[in-house]
């Protein structure tokens, strides 16, 4: 039986309305090795404004995971919002699953787009993508944030009891629901609180899956597969630029000591931000907070010290699609 309404097809169109009235526009890049890529950008691009990337995790497409912190944000960025390949409009037929595939790939949108220079933000598997842009091409990223993305993991710690959800399969079952069981056990390892099941009824979280789970399932589980894929740390580039690493307290996905690690990987350079009370999803559960960190490190240590930063005031900024529920692993 066909539904004759969706709150989250609702929802996504509200975003994007929303993305547009913030001045961006929706583009398709034919990268002519069998990858489409889509991605957000400005209308119009301001000299005067730096160029800031925004790399969404898995779960939601990018407009779910950047649409509450991009009025935010806009006053100060030429924002660029791709989609990842095998979510929303993005897609290759090329056998590569790999971050470093996702990252050239990534670029290539940018430098189509006469980008030459940028920061950026990277979400939990965003985060992969963003930090080994950041090491392929570290003559174009100049500042660079990763939250909650284990980049430090390595294949070992999955046998050595690192992670709550040790079995690959059952991880990837959990990331990429299937059913509202699955999507519930998703939002409780996501969250340090999540709601109470009677807030998020099955036909929901049904509905959110229709819409936004049944596409490239297996593809997105093989990129799954590819994150622990020998990895080992002694593999791991150092990247140079500054970075901030942004954790909740209590991840139940990336534990915290992997933010830990990755610290420990980049010294001095690296200043880890730990949100207290807050699991992996702490961009929902603590919003203020996280916008106040990423203007910080982004706007704030970069401005002329006589020129300070106008910073909205976040306790009134009216923010379209505001709401709960948004998951990003």
């Amino acid at each position: 039986m066909t539904r004759c309404f969706s709150l989250t097809t609702a929802r996504n169109r509200c975003y994007r309305s929303s993305f547009i009235k913030a001045g961006l526009r929706s583009t398709t890049t034919d990268l002519q090795d069998g990858t489409i890529m889509h991605c957000w950008v400005p209308r119009t691009l301001k000299d005067s404004k730096p160029h800031l990337l925004l790399i969404h995790g898995l779960g939601a497409n990018a407009m779910w995971q950047w649409g509450d912190i991009i009025p935010k944000l806009f006053p100060f960025f030429n924002i660029f919002i791709p989609d990842l390949i095998f979510f929303g409009d993005s897609y290759t037929t090329r056998p590569e699953r790999s971050d470093a595939f996702q990252a050239q790939c990534v670029m290539r949108v940018m430098e189509a787009n006469s980008v030459r220079k940028l920061s950026l933000v990277g979400l939990s598997y965003g985060g992969f993508v963003g930090y080994s842009l950041a090491a392929q091409f570290s003559e174009a990223v100049e500042r660079v944030v990763i939250c909650c993305a284990g980049v430090c993991m390595e294949e070992k710690d999955l046998k050595e009891g690192v992670f709550r959800v040790s079995d690959l399969e059952e991880a990837a079952r959990i990331l990429v629901p299937q059913t509202p069981e699955k999507l519930r056990e998703l939002i409780g390892f996501s969250m340090f609180k999540p709601p109470p099941k009677s807030l998020v009824p099955s036909c929901l979280l049904a509905d959110f899956i229709d819409v936004m789970c049944t596409e490239y399932t297996q593809e997105k589980k093989e990129l799954i597969r590819a994150i622990p894929k020998d990895r080992n740390f002694s593999n791991i580039p150092k990247i140079s630029q500054p970075t901030l690493i942004l954790w909740g307290e209590y991840d139940q996905i990336f534990p915290l000591e992997l933010g830990h690690r990755l610290k420990r990987h980049l010294g001095d350079n690296a200043h880890l931000v730990v949100i207290k009370d807050a699991g992996h999803a702490f961009n929902v559960e603590k919003p203020k907070e996280y916008y106040r960190h990423l203007i910080s490190f982004l706007v704030d240590l970069q401005a002329p010290p006589s020129t300070p930063s106008p910073i909205p005031n976040i306790e009134n900024h009216n923010v379209s699609c505001n709401g709960a529920g948004k998951i990003q692993p």
